[in-house]
């Protein structure tokens, strides 16, 4: 990846190789089909995608695609994550396999059900 900090997304993706810019463009395209109305945002040199608070994070690795939903999105998938390199906030999908779009978009949707319910409190 470039040593510039990008500013979009679209700047971060194009940064790297066609075979990860692909994988980070499903991933963005599954979190954008399930949270339409997040504004996409880069925080802490991350693609990101926020509503009020900070939905999700993903960034591009050298073996994996880094997928942070935070503790919570996390600690709810614990079960369907294990099978992947995972911690307290995050999990990693390995780029030499498929993207589990299905999980990230459950994931996300989870998300998206917490904020909500916390800013309508």
């Amino acid at each position: 990846m470039k040593t510039i900090k990008p500013t979009s997304i679209d700047e971060y993706i194009s940064a790297f190789p066609d075979d990860v810019q692909k994988k980070l463009q499903e991933v963005r395209e599954a979190i954008q089909q399930t949270a339409p109305n997040a504004k996409e945002v880069i925080s802490y040199s991350m693609p990101a995608f926020k509503m009020k608070g900070i939905l999700v994070y993903f960034a591009a690795f050298s073996q994996h695609i880094g997928f942070y939903p935070t503790a919570s999105g996390i600690a709810a998938f614990q079960e369907e994550i294990s099978i992947y390199k995972n911690a307290k906030g995050s999990v990693q999908f390995p780029l030499n396999k498929p993207m589990p779009l299905s999980l990230i978009r459950k994931i996300v949707k989870f998300r998206l059900n917490e904020e909500n319910k916390k800013n309508s409190s």
